[in-house]
């Protein structure tokens, strides 16, 4: 994918990807690891399983019109997260977890296709009985939050794991990263999950939720992490914003 998408850009540096977000943060991966004078153009062409980026910025999932906007001027320069861990760096365009939500993407990636929106649900559902909390440590530049937790969610863009509006606050051109801290007691969540799921959920004791451009997450014990829905390893891990990396297509 990496090769593939670089010949592609090389001339124009631009590229249209179609699938979901899984191809849209290889496509970012590949371009962010290079150096460019003036930031890639990328247009999302959505045609995967789960399309959640886009849901930022309201557009539709209609291929058609995803096609027709090709032929426009209307380009958003927008930041991307890094994560750095004993994996070595990983960028993201929309959402980087580590906790029980980690677990639970990396179930769901093996479950068959037809289980279709329901897959991360059941993924949580099937991972949360047996993950363990941890002390989470997230340690910005002024300031340091410590806690009993279960997850510890990053946000570029505002929705995850089919419509979840984990982040409403989050904002793709200021150069912040959107960290949520989640510590609700396990008895909670059937409660607590319908808040996630709408975005109504960031007054609630159980969230500590800060924007900042860059911190370091530790867990004890290591949890796992993943990035715009893969698995990339364990904590603990260094977190960045890179400002205005990738000229997305509106």
């Amino acid at each position: 994918m990496a090769d593939r998408v670089l010949e592609v850009v090389s001339s124009e540096g631009r590229v249209a990807v179609s699938g979901g977000d899984g191809t849209l943060s290889l496509t970012v991966n590949a371009l962010c690891g290079e150096q460019w004078a003036d930031p890639p153009g990328v247009a999302m062409l959505p045609s995967g399983s789960a399309c959640d980026f886009i849901r930022t910025f309201g557009l539709s999932r209609h291929l058609g019109e995803a096609v027709s906007r090709l032929g426009t001027d209307q380009w958003y320069d927008i930041d991307v997260g890094s994560l750095e861990g004993e994996w070595g760096r990983r960028f993201f365009i929309n959402v980087a977890e580590a906790g029980v939500g980690a677990a639970a993407a990396e179930t769901a990636a093996r479950l068959p296709g037809w289980v279709g929106a329901a897959r991360y649900g059941l993924a949580f559902a099937a991972r949360l009985p047996r993950f363990p909390r941890a002390t989470v440590t997230v340690e910005g530049v002024r300031r340091t939050l410590k806690a009993e937790a279960l997850a510890v969610i990053v946000a570029n863009a505002q929705f995850f794991a089919w419509k979840w509006n984990i982040a409403p606050k989050a904002n793709l051109v200021d150069n912040r990263l959107d960290v949520q801290i989640f510590t609700p007691r396990k008895s909670q969540l059937p409660v607590a999950v319908p808040k996630i799921i709408k975005g109504m959920h960031l007054k609630e004791r159980w969230v500590q939720r800060r924007s900042w451009e860059s911190f370091e997450v530790i867990t004890d014990p290591p949890w796992p992490v993943e990035a715009d829905g893969d698995m990339v390893g364990y904590t603990p891990m260094k977190v960045s914003s890179i400002p205005a990396a990738i000229r997305f297509k509106i």
